[in-house]
């Protein structure tokens, strides 16, 4: 599946920023969908996964009640919505697709098969 991810952008503290990711290439509904992020000078952290039918997601506990993610299969796309940013939520959000069967491994980067290009999201304080 090829992913592109966008809506990246500058944002104050306290605001708001909805990322999106469009999939194409395999049935996007047939596969569990995360963003990751990644800070400079340190390593990729989970952010959030949502399984196929939407019917389960999974946080970070840094971003449990700020952050939605929510999909729409119809479209193929994933969405983040980021509300209450903190400057430590600066980073690239990637998105990315977790190989199937390893629904319980939401949270191991190494179980994700393909990524896509990482949109830049900046908070300032």
């Amino acid at each position: 599946v090829q992913l592109q991810a966008s809506g990246g952008g500058l944002v104050q503290a306290g605001g708001s920023l909805k990322l999106s990711c469009a999939a194409s290439g395999r049935t996007f509904s047939a596969i569990d969908m995360g963003w990751w992020r990644q800070a400079p000078g340190k390593e990729r952290e989970f952010v959030a996964t949502i399984t196929r039918s939407g019917s389960s997601t999974y946080y970070a506990d840094s971003v449990k009640g700020r952050f939605t993610i929510s999909r729409d299969n119809a479209k193929n796309t994933v969405t983040l919505q980021m509300n209450s940013l903190k400057p430590e939520d600066t980073a690239v959000y990637y998105c990315a697709s977790l190989r199937s069967g390893f629904g319980w491994g939401v949270r191991n980067a190494d179980l994700y098969d393909n990524w896509g290009q990482g949109t830049q999201v900046t908070v300032s304080s």
